[in-house]
């Protein structure tokens, strides 16, 4: 079975607000800001072009693999919010082939009993979050009652690290490392560090070696072959490559053209003395029991 553990849908752009979670890391992605020359005067916003994320090209896309999960997200901070209702609501329609995360900001005083309407009411199996788009450290006392709520509900929490996506977002708080303190404090707490961490890849690894129900997904990554395959080629030297997981990004890449980049991961090695990853090593991230792994089956 392949599942796609890290997929976007929104209705409009406008749902980012100064967030794009993903598209101003894909290389070939052009920068259109509207200004003559390319160039925005001081303190305009540079946009990118996002690509559409609605529900029927989500449907389209997921054929291509047997699961797909879907993910919401919600920062004050950033003034984002992809609706869980939204979410509940296309997952709800295909809910053979579709898992919902709730996207839950923390810094809401109202975040805890958003975990439990996610869940209880929404029927969505996991949370979303990200500190450095949603400002706050990952050990903060209001995210660790999210946590322990999460904890509770036998709900997974994905941690996007990334904070490159914004001039605002606050890199201090991405950095994987600093979900040693959550994982030590909940032990049965599945997590998923999006995205390997990137740009942190080493200290993602250290965090899968050092917590058994931490994981890794490797969303994000494949569009970049050298820094893709460096990761890999870590993961599997550390013995901690059954620990990622398989995602897609969509809408930013689709699921075979990541499974053909994965698979093809070995030709920079091709011709000199560098290390590879054995064939079965990336099938198994392709085929790996995601849903066993996050407690949701």
């Amino acid at each position: 079975m392949i599942v796609d553990c890290h997929t976007h849908i929104w209705e409009s752009p406008d749902q980012l607000g100064q967030l794009d979670l993903g598209g101003a890391m894909k290389p070939s992605r052009k920068r259109s800001t509207g200004w003559p020359g390319g160039n925005a005067p001081t303190g305009k916003s540079v946009w990118r072009t996002i690509p559409a994320a609605d529900p029927d090209h989500h449907w389209a896309e997921s054929a291509q693999v047997d699961k797909s999960i879907v993910l919401g997200f919600k920062s004050r901070y950033l003034h984002a919010e992809i609706p869980n209702r939204f979410v509940a609501a296309y997952v709800s329609r295909f809910p053979q082939k579709l898992i919902g995360f709730a996207g839950i900001d923390p810094t809401d005083e109202a975040a805890v009993e958003e975990v439990q309407v996610a869940r209880n009411e929404l029927k969505l199996r996991g949370v979303t979050v990200s500190p450095a788009n949603q400002d706050f450290h990952p050990s903060d006392s209001r995210a660790m009652d999210v946590y322990a709520e999460c904890e509770r509900l036998g709900m997974p929490v994905l941690f996007h690290p990334s904070g490159q996506f914004t001039e605002r977002s606050k890199l201090e708080y991405g950095r994987p490392y600093l979900l040693d303190e959550v994982a030590r404090s909940f032990p049965k707490l599945r997590m998923v560090i999006a995205q390997v961490g990137q740009p942190w890849v080493e200290e993602t690894i250290v965090m899968l070696g050092k917590h058994p129900h931490v994981m890794a997904d490797v969303s994000g990554l494949l569009g970049r072959p050298w820094q893709a395959y460096n990761a890999l080629v870590s993961a599997y030297q550390a013995g901690v490559i059954d620990k990622l997981l398989f995602g897609s990004d969509f809408p930013y890449t689709g699921a075979a053209e990541c499974i053909e980049a994965l698979y093809s991961i070995n030709q920079i090695a091709q011709g000199t003395n560098l290390p590879v990853v054995p064939r079965e090593m990336l099938r198994g991230i392709v085929e790996r029991d995601a849903l066993s792994l996050l407690g949701l089956v």
